[in-house]
């Protein structure tokens, strides 16, 4: 690998940063939003899951 001084490296850093695609504001609140929204979902799916086994699990045991 070929050894860059560090004025170079800067150079190299600031190049690459000035063709990144940054989002716009909205585009992060509208993804924040989702993720929030998937989260949620997906925690409460997980939650009444478990509590399904739960509540198969200790009517089993109740059996016995």
């Amino acid at each position: 690998m070929a050894k860059v001084s560090p004025g170079e490296f800067i150079r190299q850093v600031r190049a690459e940063t000035a063709r990144v695609v940054w989002p716009s504001s909205r585009e992060t609140v509208m993804t924040t939003v989702m993720v929030i929204i998937m989260t949620t979902v997906l925690g409460l799916f997980f939650f009444s899951l478990d509590s399904f086994f739960s509540w198969i699990v200790q009517s089993l045991l109740k059996l016995i």
